[in-house]
């Protein structure tokens, strides 16, 4: 942002493979952020810029900026 705010902000993110976009990125705690790259270091990429302007935009409308959420990754085996 122009008027020199800035401070770090860091975000657990999910990179899910996907056979015909290379991988789909998604921010838990920044609900409706999703981005997508060719290969894991594009989706990499892709996912910063997101999430800058994800930041910018709220910080720009004077809106509260998410903070990280405790999150687990979990696998579950179920029988149906």
């Amino acid at each position: 942002m122009k008027n020199g705010r800035t401070r770090a902000y860091e975000y657990t993110v999910f990179f899910e493979a996907n056979e015909q976009s290379g991988y789909t990125v998604t921010v838990p705690a920044l609900p409706g952020l999703v981005t997508q790259g060719r290969s894991l270091g594009h989706a990499r990429m892709m996912a910063k810029d997101a999430i800058r302007c994800y930041v910018e935009g709220l910080k720009k409308a004077k809106q509260a900026v998410p903070t990280e959420r405790e999150t687990a990754q979990i696998r579950l085996s179920v029988v149906a």
